[in-house]
């Protein structure tokens, strides 16, 4: 069952809360209050992102771009630290408004929450902060479905249900309706163009799923790629990772990335996925051969949006990976975590695009400033680095 709109989501929150609250009855459990139940849309900017015809001169611009904000005191008070992070992105917002590249946007790449099927974490502890981005500094707001958002459990749980009912109550002034060509109905994936850049926001927690796969393949197939010069997807489970969730193994939803997306991605000449789920800074680049020419794709994990910091693990095992897709592909671990809480503070970035050239800067929370392309915070993504 696909949910159809903002009424439909918030209708089917509901219901399923009143099962989990006649469950939780029968056990003796305690419940969430009642005000619990109806999740308050996030208030969209004055002046929404021009659409897609109106903004295909622009050339350059800048968006910023973090993830994993949850807290231990969700639906209690506000997220602290994710607030501290929103203070610095509003102060880099109004510094780069008069500039030639001011910022146009946010996305996020998921978990906003602790438990997206309670209400009351989004409305008390995360909605707040949004909007002194979206009303207070006036940039629209993009999010992807993390585990926490949405659970990683299968298409029709009715717990993934509840949750995603709930997100999406949220986030429905700030996403495509369901009724847009760039809104996979019922899901939390969704696409958007700015200038000539095409951002995709897809659910890694359903990454196998074979009806998300055929849309973002459509979307893909059927892009202008004349006009957009750049594609940039963002989801929460990256393909790589030397953080708790990837070092020394793969969970299922990365495999999938991998075993399904990343040959896609490379057929397309998808230029970065943005991602979180380790909070910490990661980066891998990919560079793959085709037709005499070497491309190459950034794959960078930001999740220091204010959760708990994570540390470095160890090297993900790449040789099933690689051996599957071939020679021509390669693999650099461009930066690698650090092995201290102080190596990895909170943080965002800030993506410059300016024609071809893409530059990213880390913005970092508190007295140590994250500094790992050669001790600065910011870089060119282009292939004159080693």
């Amino acid at each position: 069952m696909f949910l159809r709109s903002r009424s439909y989501a918030a209708a089917l929150s509901s219901l399923v809360l009143g099962t989990v609250l006649v469950s939780a009855q029968q056990q003796g459990a305690v419940t969430p209050k009642p005000a619990d139940a109806v999740v308050r849309a996030i208030e969209p900017p004055e002046r929404p992102l021009p659409g897609e015809a109106e903004s295909a001169g622009v050339t350059k611009f800048s968006f910023l771009a973090y993830g994993d904000n949850r807290a231990s005191t969700d639906g209690v008070e506000l997220q602290h630290d994710h607030g501290l992070v929103v203070d610095a992105m509003v102060t880099k917002i109004q510094s780069l408004a008069s500039t030639e590249s001011p910022v146009r946007f946010v996305i996020q790449s998921g978990d906003g929450v602790l438990n997206g099927r309670n209400g009351a974490a989004l409305n008390v502890s995360y909605t707040p902060l949004v909007e002194r981005l979206t009303r207070g500094a006036g940039v629209p707001f993009f999010a992807s479905a993390g585990n926490h958002d949405v659970t990683t459990l299968p298409l029709g749980d009715p717990a993934r249900a509840l949750a995603l009912g709930n997100m999406l109550a949220a986030h429905a002034r700030l996403m495509p309706p369901d009724s847009s060509p760039r809104r996979l109905a019922g899901y939390p994936t969704y696409a958007f163009g700015y200038g000539h850049v095409f951002f995709i926001a897809i659910d890694s927690n359903i990454a196998a799923d074979p009806a998300q796969l055929a849309w973002v393949t459509v979307q893909l197939e059927h892009l202008d790629r004349s006009r957009y010069r750049h594609v940039i997807a963002f989801f929460h489970h990256p393909p790589f990772s030397s953080g708790p969730h990837g070092g020394a193994g793969v969970e299922p939803q990365s495999r999938a990335i991998r075993d399904l997306y990343l040959p896609l991605f490379r057929r397309h000449h998808v230029r970065m996925t943005i991602t979180g789920h380790d909070h910490l800074y990661d980066h891998f680049v990919e560079r793959y051969d085709e037709k005499g020419r070497s491309l190459r794709r950034d794959d960078v994990v930001t999740g220091g949006g204010g959760a708990p910091i994570y540390l470095y693990k160890g090297e993900p095992d790449l040789q099933p990976y690689m051996a599957a897709a071939g020679e021509s592909v390669r693999v650099q671990h461009l930066v690698t975590p650090g092995s201290t809480a102080e190596e990895n503070p909170h943080h965002f970035v800030v993506v410059q695009v300016d024609g071809d050239r893409l530059t990213l800067e880390i913005v970092s929370i508190g007295p140590t400033p994250l500094t790992p392309f050669g001790g600065r915070a910011t870089i060119e993504l282009t292939d004159r680095i080693s």
